[in-house]
Parts: C-alpha cells; structure tokens; sequence
C-alpha cells in the first residue's frame, strides 16, 4: 500500500511539473502584458511589480485591435462553416463507398507544407483582384481546414452501423435525410472536434494572412507587427496582443473539452 501511495504521489509529482513548465511562457506572457517595457526587461520585477493597463489601452485605442479580433473571427468561422459544409458529406461519402483513392489523395494535400500552395495562391487571386478580401483567406485557410476535417470524421462514419441508415430508408427518408438528421447528431463529437480544430488553425494562421491579406482583411496574427518597429520592439503590446489573440481559443477550448476529448478518443479507437 505505502508502494503504491508512493508512486501516485511522484506521478502526481510529476504531472504538476510538467504542467508548471509548460504553463510557464503562458503565465510569462500574461505577466508581462501588465509590465512597462523596462520591467519586462529587468529580471528584478519577474513576480512583483506594480500592474499597468498601457498594453492593453494601447492594443485597443492606438492600434484599433477590434477590428482585426473581427477580421479573424470572419476567416476562422467561414473557413470552418465552408469546410464543414464540404468536407463532412466528402468524409461520409469516403466511409461509406470506400473511397480510398480519395482519402489518399486528400491525405497527401493534408501532407504537404502549406507554403507550397502560397505562391500559386498569390497568382491566382492577384489575377482575380482577391488579394486583401476575405474570400481570398477563407479560400486559403480551408486549404488545411478541409482535408483536416475530413480525416477526423471518416473513423465516425465508418463506425457507424449501417442498420440505423437502412432502417430510415425503410421509413421513407432519403439519403440526403438520414445524412442530415441520424449521421451527423450521432456523430456530434467528432463535429465539435473537427470544428474547434479548424478554427484554432484558422484563428492562428500568419504564414496565408502576412501575404493574401491587407489593411482592409489584416488578421491578429498579422496586427501584431505593429508593435514592431526599425528601432524597437514594443514587448508589452505583444504581450498584451497575445493574450489577447489567446484567450477566446482557452475559452472555447473549456467549454468543448469534454467534446474535445471524447471525439478524439473515439477517433484513435474507431481509427
């Protein structure tokens, strides 16, 4: 009994470790955006300084960051809302017909570095006077979202028994039907996963956004060089734009863990 106390506490032990130094850049982060530049830069005032709210007036009325905090929410849903739209009948199509030319071929586009695709995008959309709007980026975004997407559900659909579709049909419901009012609410966590997954991704692209995107479409990750100028580097408005960018993803992520959790479990078993 004393074995075994002693090795839940050193697993606990450890675990709180772990978290302690994997939770450490974030409460840096947090920490700073409350500091003046030269207090981030003394290691003097690490824990106790006097808190400042400059960053974070500065993030909102100097830099206008509501409107770049709106400019990634419209990117990052209708990204998701267009991925969904195509990739959950393409991952049940692929399930359920066997597709596995398609889904190798899917996987390949989900394989290969997304700056592969960022010149020829630029071409294009450059030809289509689409440089700056947000059909551009969403277009973009879904490059990753959609293949992503459908990765995900493919393992839900496939687990699905094929007796509760064919007892619907039987009821006189159509494909379309039993698609839309059996197969996906069984499979609602592999929706919510598969969602909050694309909208992280989405919510945090730079590398399509730096290029595709202007003063009009400029997403957060984007507005953040603002703080960066030829002479210096404004550490407490990134800080304070970070946290910023970093908190509604921790708070959809609380509210959807145990969505989370069980969709990807059920992903690795059904897989």
């Amino acid at each position: 009994m004393t074995t075994q106390k002693s090795k839940a506490a050193l697993l606990s032990a450890s675990a709180w470790l772990i978290i302690l130094i994997f939770s450490f850049p974030l409460l840096w982060m947090v920490l700073a955006s409350f500091k003046t530049q030269a207090q981030i830069m003394s290691t003097d005032n690490l824990l106790v300084f006097k808190p400042t709210l400059k960053n974070y007036n500065a993030v909102f009325e100097q830099y206008n960051f509501m409107k770049y905090i709106g400019n990634s929410a419209i990117v990052a849903i209708g990204s998701t809302v267009g991925s969904l739209l195509l990739g959950l009948p393409a991952a049940y199509a692929i399930a359920r017909f066997r597709l596995q030319g398609l889904a190798l071929t899917i996987l390949v586009a989900r394989i290969i570095p997304a700056i592969t695709f960022l010149i020829p995008w630029f071409i294009l959309f450059s030809g289509l006077k689409l440089v700056d709007t947000f059909t551009a980026l969403i277009l973009t975004h879904m490059l990753v979202g959609l293949p992503f997407i459908i990765w995900i559900m493919i393992p839900f659909f496939e687990s699905l028994p094929h007796e509760i579709e064919e007892a619907a049909l039987i009821d006189g419901c159509s494909k379309f039907k039993v698609f839309l009012r059996i197969v996906l609410p069984i499979s609602g966590p592999g929706v919510i996963t598969s969602s909050l997954m694309s909208i992280i991704f989405s919510w945090n692209n730079f590398l399509f956004s730096i290029i595709l995107s202007g003063e009009k479409t400029k997403t957060l990750p984007v507005a953040i060089f603002n703080f960066i100028s030829y002479s210096e580097v404004n550490w407490g408005g990134i800080m304070a734009a970070a946290c910023i960018i970093t908190l509604p993803i921790i708070l959809i992520a609380l509210v959807a863990q145990r969505y989370v959790v069980s969709g990807l479990a059920a992903g690795a078993l059904k897989g």
